[in-house]
């Protein structure tokens, strides 16, 4: 872990566009998880004790087991010129990670990217999101691909790869990002309503989505 960190000052209305997607992404995850519960006990009320655990702990395992990654490409458009974008992807507030970032209790840049802090169950646990920036372009070179590789909690979490390059009046960012751990089916309602607001998130920033495709990978 580097030793510099500094506070960051995040966009404030990508900031508002993933506090939306939080509200509305805890309540469903909370949800799975009571219907989950339910499908159980009514399991052990209408069937005998073997039949019961038969159905209730595959059902369990399936919403829990890491069974699924995530991976996906999209091409952003902006006015901003390929120095602001590069910078844009470069510093402690990349445009892709802004859900991450967005709904951090606390953002600090490092030498070489940048740390997210999170708290939860009412502060009584809490976890860190790093971010490490490379990029295989020369210094003042606006073309050349910045890459991020993102861990949560110490363990590998997401890479995504950005190419910048000016096109006519306007700056064209092709992305591409995979995740680099799976998840659980309890996590599927995130990914849904993340896409539901990541257009929102990136035009807050700037960036218009001119084409996106995600895929679950089992």
């Amino acid at each position: 872990m580097p030793s510099t960190t500094n506070p960051v000052d995040r966009p404030s209305e990508a900031v508002d566009v993933a506090q939306r997607y939080q509200r509305l992404e805890r309540p469903l995850s909370y949800v799975v998880a009571l219907l989950v519960g339910l499908v159980v006990g009514a399991a052990f009320l209408l069937f005998s004790l073997l039949q019961a655990v038969l159905v209730g702990l595959p059902l369990g395992a399936l919403v829990r087991i890491p069974v699924f990654r995530t991976s996906g490409t999209a091409r952003l458009i902006t006015d901003a010129d390929p120095e602001t974008v590069r910078a844009d992807f470069a510093g402690a507030t990349p445009p892709p990670l802004a859900f991450q970032w967005g709904i951090a209790d606390a953002v600090h840049t490092t030498d070489d990217g940048a740390t997210y802090e999170f708290s939860y169950l009412l502060g009584l646990r809490s976890t860190e999101m790093t971010v490490e920036t490379r990029s295989n372009a020369p210094d003042g070179d606006p073309d050349g691909d910045i890459e991020l590789l993102v861990t949560a909690g110490g363990r590998p979490w997401g890479t995504y790869t950005a190419s910048i390059r000016q096109d006519d009046d306007h700056t064209v960012v092709d992305v591409d990002w995979t995740s680099d751990r799976r998840f659980g089916l309890r996590r599927l309602p995130q990914q849904f309503v993340a896409e539901r607001y990541r257009a929102d998130a990136l035009a807050a920033q700037g960036y218009t989505v001119a084409e996106r495709e995600t895929s679950l990978l089992f």
